[in-house]
Parts: C-alpha cells; sequence; structure tokens
C-alpha cells in the first residue's frame, strides 16, 4: 500500500517496507546464468526433433524446382509471340508464388517449433514454482491481515476525513 493511501483512508503506516536496493552481484550472476542454461536447452532441442532437417531439404529443393522453373518460362515468355506470351507469364508467375511458399512454410514451422517449446519451458517453470511451494506448505495456505469494511462504512470514512480537513 502507498503512503498516499494510507494518508487519503486515515490509515497506520504498514510495519513491512519494502527494501528498494539494487540486487547483489552474486544475484545478477546466479539470473544470468539461469538465463544462459535456458537458452543452452532452447538450442539443444532444436535439432532433437525429427525429420526437421528432411522437410528442410524438402522445402528447399521444391522453392528451388519452383524458382528455375520460373526462369525458364521468363525466358520461354520472351522469345515467343506475344498473344502467348501472357499465358506463359502468368504461370511463371505461380511458380514463383509456389517458391515463396516453399519458403514461408519451412520458417512458419521453425517459428512454431520454437513457440512450442518456449510455451513447454513456460509450463515446466511453472510447475516447478508450484511444486516448490507446495513443499514448503506455502501453496495451500495463505494469510491475510486487514479490515472488512461495508461500503457504507467506507463511505462515512471517507467523508468523515473531508470533513475534518474542512475544519483544519
Amino acid at each position: 500500500m502507498t503512503r498516499k493511501l494510507e494518508e487519503l483512508f486515515d490509515l497506520p503506516p504498514t510495519q513491512d517496507e519494502v527494501d528498494h536496493a539494487l540486487p547483489t552481484l552474486p544475484t545478477n550472476r546466479e539470473t544470468l546464468q539461469a538465463l544462459d542454461d535456458a537458452i543452452d536447452k532452447v538450442d539443444n532441442a532444436l535439432p532433437a526433433v525429427r525429420g526437421l532437417e528432411a522437410t528442410d531439404t524438402e522445402m528447399d529443393e521444391l522453392a528451388g524446382l519452383a524458382t528455375g522453373s520460373y526462369k525458364d518460362l521468363m525466358d520461354l515468355g520472351m522469345q515467343v509471340d506475344s498473344r502467348f506470351a501472357s499465358e506463359i507469364f502468368s504461370v511463371a508467375s505461380n511458380m514463383l508464388g509456389h517458391a515463396i511458399t516453399a519458403k514461408t512454410a519451412k520458417l512458419d514451422k521453425k517459428l512454431k517449433m520454437i513457440d512450442l517449446q518456449m510455451k513447454k519451458m513456460r509450463l515446466d517453470q511453472q510447475q516447478q514454482v508450484l511444486d516448490s511451494k507446495e513443499n514448503e506448505g506455502l501453496a495451500s495456505t495463505q494469510t491475510a491481515h486487514g479490515v472488512v469494511l461495508s461500503r457504507n462504512d467506507l463511505l462515512e470514512r471517507i467523508i468523515g476525513k473531508g470533513q475534518n480537513a474542512q475544519k483544519e
């Protein structure tokens, strides 16, 4: 709770002040080491997926074939009569579209794999936190100290504070 809220509601100051000091150097090193370990884990998991490289090479081959066909059709379109060239250029643009689609599919697949691995890591970390809290007994019990007020009681306190401020 902030001091302004304490003053506004005329509450006593809180006992537990938060220390806003910078973390110590060993804490920073531990955090950096944990981040490095997480990055290494992701890097090691990517090649472990089976069939990823085979699909990449197949997509590269398809993109190469489509690009080669595009170049051949463009050369052919330049050499034929203009009334036939439009159809050839249309097919050539389709071939180029297929090449782009193959490359895009390859990139999308890699991004999805990375996204799935990041989600899995996040779930693993959340599970570790829950497990550690359960071991400490903090997950099932929560304690809080405070005063329960109805809406009317809260309004009376606010109005009373406003009237006290006007008298002064």
